[in-house]
C-alpha cells in the first residue's frame, strides 16, 4: 500500500464512503483532531507512568480510532459499513477510572494551574485538545447528526484527562500550583 495517493493534491479528501470534501470540512477538522489527541495520548503512554494508565491510555487510543471512523462516515451511509458503535459502557469506564483515580487524591479547592512536571504537561496538552476536538464534534452536530454516546465520551475523556494529570501530579510528586486570583488595585 502506497502512503501517497496524490488525491488530496487539490485540497480534498475523501470519507469513509468516498465522498470528497475539502479538507477544512468539519468532519475532517474533527476526527483530524482526535488524532493529534491520540498522539498526545502516545506520548503520555511512553513516559515513566503506572501500567494501569498506560493499559487505560490504549485502550482510549483504541477508542479513539472508533470514533474517528464514526466522525469520518456519513450517518446516512454508516449502517453499510458495520462501524463499531461508542457505548455507554465505555462512558462508565471512564466515570469509574474517575472514581477511582480521585479517591486516591487530595480535595480540589482551587483550579490548578497546568505544569509541575512534564509528564503532567502532556497529558494536560491532551486534555485541551480534546477539548477542542469536543467544540468541533460539537459543530459538526449542528448541520450533521452525531451521536450522543460520542459526544458524551469525548466530553467524559477530558475530564478523565484532568484528572489523570492530578494523579500524575500526585505521583510523580508534582507541586499541584492552585490558581488564586490576584487582587487588583
Amino acid at each position: 500500500m502506497k502512503i501517497y495517493t496524490r488525491t488530496g493534491d487539490k485540497g480534498k479528501t475523501a470519507l469513509f464512503t468516498g465522498t470528497r470534501v475539502p479538507k477544512h470540512h468539519s468532519r475532517i477538522e474533527s476526527y483530524g483532531t482526535l488524532d493529534e489527541l491520540n498522539t498526545y495520548l502516545g506520548l503520555i503512554r511512553d513516559q515513566a507512568i503506572a501500567e494501569v494508565h498506560k493499559q487505560n491510555l490504549i485502550k482510549i487510543q483504541h477508542l479513539l480510532f472508533t470514533v474517528g471512523a464514526i466522525l469520518a462516515t456519513e450517518p446516512k451511509k454508516d449502517a453499510k459499513l458495520k462501524i463499531p458503535r461508542i457505548s455507554l459502557e465505555e462512558i462508565t469506564f471512564l466515570e469509574k477510572e474517575m472514581d477511582r483515580l480521585n479517591a486516591e487524591l487530595p480535595e480540589m479547592t482551587h483550579f490548578i494551574l497546568p505544569g509541575g512536571h512534564t509528564t503532567v504537561s502532556y497529558c494536560h496538552i491532551a486534555r485541551t485538545v480534546c477539548r477542542r476536538a469536543e467544540r468541533q464534534i460539537s459543530y459538526l452536530h449542528q448541520t450533521e447528526p452525531v451521536a450522543d454516546t460520542v459526544l458524551a465520551y469525548v466530553n467524559r475523556l477530558s475530564d478523565y484527562l484532568f484528572v489523570l494529570a492530578r494523579k500524575l501530579s500526585s505521583e510523580l510528586q508534582a507541586q499541584e500550583v492552585k490558581w488564586i486570583p490576584e487582587k487588583l488595585d
